[in-house]
């Protein structure tokens, strides 16, 4: 009898694993490439508050400047939209117009868990076409596409109704929306007429495996379904296991990577860093052990959907992190999860001033505190 192929992957431990998700994530060093790049390269980073990105990408790259986000964003190259998780996320532009089509299933699973109820007996199609009429005269924010459209339904949840269109139609955040500090609703806009390429209707989820893997790989088939908020996945793999290499987790599972990509040794030396919230590293696994052990996975990721800011420390999760501004003073506290050793604690407060000084510009002092 043949031997099963999990038996013969060679078995990444889980400091293994750690290392080589940084090495894909960007964050064993600062890199000297692009906010477009790493964007494209990430597939995404999350967004539904306007500045974790920026603090996202000040971790992975050398001399970035939040202008330079803010650019990408209002040149149309980078848009804001619901995406992957049917959660808000900052996407290369080319990828979108891929990359949107494939979520068509988890948004519409998304409308009707939250809102199926409240939409009962109208044809969702026809809600789509009064919409699309709507925003292909104007950008409105959510709140006033749900007004417009009740008046032709009169009586129903105007949330509901303009979700439709947010999970049948692909719209995208219109700058300011999306930029730092902006915190006002968005106006909407059809990424049909705020692109210039067309959406591509025929778009599937294999074209996106390796580009997962380039990104979080070594990963298993939950993994990328986490990721993406899709299930069933496992087919796409299969059709690409040829092309693919195989390891195995210190629990058998079996995890699939591109052959060529990065998977430095276990004793990589890795920077002290901070991570912002809802960052991709914490969010895009199955198993978050590779990166944060169980007993402080509740600390960081909280029961009402917050992913808080967090501290690397060899590595892994050791604690999380908040900013405070104001005119005069910017602070930024720590709140390590065990004792830190003086290198370490040393690091994070010449690191935690550096990323006061990206945040809070125009204050006078900066503080750097350890709380607990």
């Amino acid at each position: 009898m043949a031997r099963n192929r999990q038996d013969t992957a060679r078995m990444l431990t889980t400091r293994a694993l750690n290392r080589a998700t940084l090495a894909r994530q960007w964050l064993i060093g600062r890199q000297r490439r692009t906010p477009l790049e790493a964007i494209e390269h990430l597939v995404g980073l999350q967004a539904q508050a306007p500045n974790p990105p920026y603090y996202g990408l000040w971790t992975r790259l050398a001399e970035f400047r939040r202008d330079d986000l803010t650019a990408l964003l209002t040149e149309r190259r980078v848009v804001r939209a619901a995406c992957q998780r049917s959660t808000l996320h900052l996407v290369g532009a080319r990828d979108f117009a891929t990359l949107r089509g494939v979520f068509d299933d988890v948004l519409d699973r998304q409308l009707r868990g939250a809102h199926g109820k409240a939409l009962a007996g109208i044809d969702f199609a026809d809600i789509v076409a009064a919409g699309d009429a709507l925003l292909h005269e104007q950008t409105l924010t959510n709140a006033e596409l749900g007004a417009r459209l009740a008046e032709r339904w009169p009586g129903r949840d105007e949330t509901a109704l303009a979700a439709v269109l947010r999970c049948r139609r692909a719209l995208i955040h219109v700058p300011p929306a999306g930029t730092w500090d902006y915190n006002k609703s968005a106006q909407l806009a059809l990424a049909t007429n705020w692109l210039a390429e067309p959406l591509d209707t025929n778009a599937t989820i294999d074209a996106w495996v390796p580009r997962y893997l380039a990104a979080f790989g070594p990963a298993s088939v939950k993994d990328m379904q986490t990721w993406s908020g899709l299930t069933g996945l496992k087919a796409a793999f299969e059709r690409q296991r040829e092309r693919l290499t195989t390891f195995r987790d210190e629990d058998g599972v079996e995890l699939f990577d591109l052959p060529d990509a990065p998977r430095p040794d276990a004793d990589t030396p890795v920077p002290t860093q901070f991570l912002a919230e809802f960052d991709n590293l914490l969010l895009s696994h199955a198993d978050r052990t590779r990166v944060v052990a169980t007993q402080y996975q509740k600390q960081v990721m909280t029961v009402n959907g917050l992913v808080r800011g967090a501290i690397l420390v060899d590595g892994f999760v050791h604690g999380i992190w908040r900013i405070e501004r104001g005119k005069a003073m910017a602070s930024l506290s720590i709140e390590p999860f065990a004792k830190l050793g003086k290198n370490d604690r040393d690091v994070l407060v010449e690191e935690g001033e550096r990323l006061l000084r990206f945040a809070a510009s125009e204050a006078e002092r900066y503080d750097v505190s350890f709380a607990g």
